[in-house]
């Protein structure tokens, strides 16, 4: 029986993050660049994030539009 995949070891591309957010894949880029994601480079030199971290950044993110 294969084990499961612990989400904060599941990698999602620049395009899945984009479309949790509804943003261009190009503001995760900027979002990685201001620190608030910390990509990790495959073998290849593209990026993936962790889905736990982009989790924790959704969160926040809605509990800042209610404040607004």
């Amino acid at each position: 029986m294969a084990e499961l995949e612990r989400s904060e070891d599941v990698l999602l591309t620049p395009g899945e993050v984009a479309a949790l957010f509804r943003v261009d894949p190009k503001t995760v880029a900027r979002w990685a660049g201001a620190g608030r994601l910390t990509p990790i480079r495959t073998p290849g030199g593209h990026r993936r994030y962790r889905e736990a971290e982009v989790l924790s950044l959704r969160v926040g993110r809605r509990i800042y539009h209610r404040k607004a």
